[in-house]
This record gives C-alpha cells, sequence and structure tokens, in this order.
C-alpha cells in the first residue's frame, strides 16, 4: 500500500477536540492539595504548564517532587480526572469540523497522552470513532514527551504521508513530536497553554478549532 496522496491531520485530545479544562484544574489542584500547595488558575497553569509533568510541579514547588510525591500526585490527579471529566464535552464544532474532513476524502487519528484504554471508550460515547484511521492513547507511565509516542503513531499510520501531515494540538509538545517525525504543526491557545507560550515555538497559533484545520490544509497543500 502506497502513501495517501491527501493531507492527514493527527489530532490531540485533552485541551484540544475534548474540552476538559475544568477537570484539568480541578484534578492539578486536588494534586497540589496533596502536597500542601495553594491551588492556582487557569490563567497560572496555562502560564507555568509544560512537560514532562514533573517539571511542571518544580515550576511551583521550587524542586522536583521525589518518587514518593509524584506517585501520590500522579495516582490523586487520575482520580479526580475520572470523576469530574463526565462533565466535559466536546470543543465547539468539534464534531463538524471532524465529519466535513473525513466528508473531503482526507484522513484523520487521534494521538494522546491520555491512557489508551480510557481514551477509546471515551472518544466512542461521543459517537466519533468512526472519523479516525486510528486512535492512539499512553500505554506507558505518565510524565513523558509525546515524542516517542508521535515515532510510533506515524508508524503504524502506513498509508500517510509525515510530509503531508498535520499536528493540532493545544501545548509545545505537539509541535516539537510533529516536528520530530517530518509533520508540521498548528497549536490551539483553548487548551493547557497561553498563547504567548505556544508563540514560542515558531508554528502556526490560532483560537478556535476551524482555524487550525483551515491552516492544516494550507500547510498540507
Amino acid at each position: 500500500m502506497g502513501k495517501q496522496v491527501g493531507a492527514h491531520i493527527v489530532w490531540d485530545w485533552n485541551g484540544t477536540l475534548f474540552h476538559d479544562n475544568d477537570a484539568i484544574i480541578g484534578a492539578t489542584n486536588a494534586a497540589f492539595g496533596e502536597l500542601g500547595l495553594d491551588p492556582i488558575t487557569m490563567e497560572q497553569y496555562r502560564a507555568l504548564y509544560c512537560v514532562p509533568v514533573p517539571k511542571f510541579y518544580e515550576r511551583l514547588l521550587g524542586r522536583l517532587p521525589t518518587d514518593a510525591e509524584w506517585e501520590v500526585m500522579d495516582e490523586t490527579f487520575h482520580r479526580y480526572y475520572t470523576e469530574h471529566r463526565v462533565r466535559c464535552g466536546l470543543t465547539e464544532g468539534a464534531s463538524e469540523l471532524l465529519v466535513e474532513w473525513r466528508s473531503a476524502g482526507r484522513s484523520q487519528s487521534i494521538l494522546s497522552m491520555y491512557v489508551h484504554d480510557e481514551l477509546v471508550p471515551l472518544v466512542r460515547g461521543f459517537g466519533i470513532e468512526e472519523h479516525f484511521i486510528r486512535v492512539d492513547g499512553r500505554t506507558g507511565p505518565s510524565g513523558g514527551s509525546k515524542v516517542e509516542h508521535m515515532v510510533r503513531h506515524i508508524e503504524a499510520l502506513v498509508s500517510v504521508d509525515p510530509a503531508r501531515t498535520v499536528v493540532i494540538g493545544d501545548a509545545a509538545d505537539d509541535a516539537v513530536a510533529a516536528l520530530h517525525v517530518g509533520a508540521r504543526a498548528v497549536l490551539y491557545t483553548g487548551g493547557s497553554h497561553s498563547r504567548a507560550s505556544l508563540e514560542e515555538v515558531g508554528v502556526p497559533v490560532v483560537d478556535t478549532l476551524g482555524e487550525a484545520v483551515a491552516e492544516a490544509e494550507r500547510l498540507a497543500a
């Protein structure tokens, strides 16, 4: 099977297709509470957030968390997030954009750092699974970078040409992972990063998913 002719989008999930900011900030503050840290606002989160996640905690603690602290915070974060994500929905306009991209004969996939076994039923529950040729969540330990996951994802997409692939995400790490495999990236301001921190990466930055798809179309042309 040869490489495809059309453009391909690799979508990020959390903070991009899935509008879960409230659950993320609540879970982060629950994790901070385990270490006696004060809660932070969404604005502070966006200004400070980075990957790998222990580095984010270092910015707030003034030091890296110990292995024991990281374990407690990670477990607390995921327990809280799982409870509260049920009140979160898809980002405005996401469903229509997925349908339009697929109807135009183009392909798309999801690559997320969210746990694979929880991601797949979540995507299925929104009734959008059929729009993707592949859905990959994280299968290893949490806290790492997206680069190694992107390499495996692109390798598995045998019919997709990385040069005609655009990653749409809400974090600098999405762009770093895209560039690593020879793809392009568009970053969306509605998730975990501030516009200022996203603009430092040097790829297009947009405020809506509609703009992101239009930009992806242009980049992959």
